[in-house]
């Protein structure tokens, strides 16, 4: 065998091949044709071996979902067909008729599943069936929690369905032809699913692949047609393709041998055979939608909310969309695809319509059928569409929509909406002007009056006192940090209710939010405190006469603390405190600036500015101090403090520590 540095061996080298009779240490050097090899003898990946034995020893409570998988991968397998043959209509070749088969042989303990999809090559089979590349086997397995329910919808979620069928089988055949290859290129792969497989080259008439479970011994309750029709009703009703099955007829036994149920040669269609989505909704039950949206979505858990519904008009389409009950982990990852499903005339076209639904809906599952889209649409051609445009204002609202059905008739779901995804929707206050007052209204938060989140701005309102004239609120990093601010120490005392906004997103939201039905809504921490008629000419004079009284006190911490305050003002927000940091109406907030500089991003200097509380003793102390030469520290001691009570740390902690310290001693 000659050395050499070929494309062929780079394959090899790539899917960590074992070709038998050469050593490991010299794979490196040699060139091995796949295409030419009539047998060969591959070593799994060493995490696909590791999921084999995960799912045949930890999966076991739910075998029955081996079925759900086989059979939706037999589904892709014709919708992957129908797609490409829209610019190929000869891979249909004499067979345009899509469909599943399932078929089982009592004697030879074999299940099959059989679909005229797409096909496999020999070269897919060996990618798809055997290496991690193609699974995403490692992501399944770092998910895999102990939950067998769960670890179940897992199966599903990371591709690698086909696995499952090791769980009720001691060894599974393969056999497989591309679609537009000849009869003779077929594949044929078999596992025992061990460490190894086989992979050769077979004659095959028919395009499509067949998958043939050798069932254990525990699991021949799988050849029973019974059975199987119950699991697929179960499982995949709403598969759109027909998934057939041999017709079953009672056959009396002869000389006195007991009857029993016999194979008539004749197929029949055991499941619906229309998409869930293109069925009237009186047809149609619950637990049907909850199952559909479990297969959808890889969630164990039935929907918080769903709506189905056939739009027509200048654009004809129909939605089937769902809110789920819990958010994914990733949910706050803008970067990662997401969107609904999108078919065109129950065409699949592509997972993830990301076009067809905001961002800030992202979390929404379901499916979109349209009557107008062409079916060559391409993401591209999406993003420019007028009728993708109309499809996804509607789906917006009718989203909008079951989030207001849930504020006004279950107030326990609307609760785990605002849970799971109310940070999320605020997104909406500056990605969807069109809709930004119905998404103000569906807003919650805590308050200095209640720790839930449970406050919408029409509460506020309607609690508001008498000459108020704002909505105020306050941003921290947690709830405990808002509470404590001094920013609210002014409105506590006058009994002002004041809205705690903790989730990351508020800041950049409200930039958006400048009002509520005529309401303007103001920070307690930017700006000048102007209570309006809520306080009364003392209060006024004595603020005045305390800037003036202390201004020299001022002009010296203005000095002082001239590279971290922009400003220092004497203030009649504190109550209790010494001294609080505030900015400018308009300006970054000291909060949103840290959040982005732990981001990763570039912002501009912030410098706030320094409010003191003149009758405070602290402030007194100070005042009394301002011809010694601890001036200076016991000034960058009251800004210091003022950052930490709103949850900053100090530039210099080191140096602050020795401040407080030399104080006390």
């Amino acid at each position: 065998m000659r050395c050499s540095r070929t494309d062929a061996y780079a394959s090899c080298q790539l899917l960590k091949l074992r070709i038998p009779g050469v050593p490991v240490c010299c794979i490196r050097h040699h060139t091995f044709s796949i295409a030419t090899m009539q047998k060969q003898t591959l070593a799994f990946q060493a995490e696909v071996a590791q999921l084999l034995k995960l799912v045949t020893h930890s999966l076991y409570s739910n075998p029955e979902i081996f079925l759900r998988e086989l059979i939706s991968n037999a589904s892709d397998a014709c919708d992957k067909l129908r797609f490409e043959a829209l610019n190929n209509a000869a891979l249909y070749e004499t067979d345009a008729d899509l469909k599943v088969r399932v078929s089982f042989d009592k004697a030879a303990k074999t299940l099959t599943i059989t679909d005229n999809g797409i096909g496999l090559s020999q070269q897919e089979a060996i990618d798809n069936l055997g290496t991690i590349a193609k699974s995403g086997t490692r992501d399944f397995m770092d998910k895999l929690s102990g939950d067998q329910k769960n670890d179940a919808q897992l199966i599903g979620q990371f591709g690698v369905g086909f696995y499952s069928g090791f769980i009720v089988a001691d060894k599974i055949t393969v056999e497989s032809r591309r679609a537009g290859l000849t009869k003779d290129q077929g594949v044929r792969w078999v596992s025992e699913g061990t460490g190894e497989f086989e992979v050769a080259e077979i004659e095959r008439a028919e395009r499509g692949t067949s998958i043939t479970l050798h069932l254990k011994e525990d699991a021949t309750e799988y050849l029973n047609a019974w059975k199987l029709k119950g699991v697929i009703n179960k499982y995949s009703d709403h598969i759109s393709l027909p998934i057939l099955m041999e017709k079953e007829a009672w056959k009396e036994g002869e000389n006195d041998q007991p009857g029993e149920m016999a194979k008539t040669g004749e197929w029949e269609t055991v499941n619906q055979a229309a998409a869930l989505w293109s069925r009237a909704k009186k047809d149609i039950t619950q637990e049907q939608y909850d199952e559909f949206y479990k297969q959808i979505s890889y969630d164990s858990n039935p929907p918080l909310a769903s709506t189905h519904n056939r739009v027509e008009g200048s654009t004809e389409y129909t939605q089937l969309l769902f809110i789920p009950s819990r958010a994914p982990q990733d949910m706050f990852n803008r970067d990662k695809a997401a969107g609904v499903k999108l078919y065109v005339k129950r065409v699949f076209i592509m997972d993830d319509a990301q076009a067809l639904m905001p961002t800030y809906l992202r979390f929404v599952k379901g499916v979109v059928d349209s009557s107008d889209l062409p079916l060559n649409v391409s993401r591209e051609l999406l993003q420019e569409s007028r009728a993708v445009k109309a499809i996804r204002e509607g789906c917006t609202k009718r989203v909008l929509s079951m989030v207001e059905d849930l504020a006004a008739n279950d107030a326990d779901k609307f609760a785990t909406f605002q849970t799971e995804f109310g940070a999320v929707l605020k997104e909406g206050l500056g990605e969807d002007f069109t809709n930004r007052e119905r998404i103000a209204k569906l807003l919650r938060f805590a308050s200095s009056t209640t720790d839930t989140t449970s406050v919408s701005l029409a509460d506020y309102k309607s609690r508001m006192k008498d000459g108020q004239d704002a909505i105020y609120y306050i941003t921290a990093d947690t709830l405990a940090a808002a509470k404590s601010s001094p920013q609210l120490e002014i409105f506590r005392k006058k009994g002002i209710e004041v809205l705690l906004m903790v989730d990351r997103v508020d800041e950049w939201a409200l930039n958006y939010l400048h009002d509520f039905d005529g309401t303007p809504l103001q920070s307690v921490a930017k700006g000048a405190v102007d209570l309006g008629k809520l306080q009364d000419e003392d209060e006024k004079k004595a603020a005045e006469e305390a800037q003036t009284q202390f201004k020299p006190i001022l002009d010296r911490l203005k000095v002082a603390l001239n590279d971290k305050a922009s400003d220092v003002r004497a203030t009649s927000r504190l109550v209790d405190s010494p001294a609080c940091l505030v900015v400018q109406d308009g300006d970054m907030s000291t909060q949103l600036a840290r959040m982005l500089k732990q981001a990763g991003q570039t912002v501009p200097e912030v410098k706030p500015i320094l409010e003191v509380n003149a009758q405070h003793p602290l402030v007194k102390k100070l005042e009394a101090s301002a011809a010694a030469d601890n001036f200076d520290d016991l000034a960058h001691i009251l800004f210091d403090q003022a950052l930490l009570a709103e949850g900053g740390m100090p530039a210099d902690p080191a140096a602050y520590v020795r401040r407080v310290n030399s104080l006390l001693i």
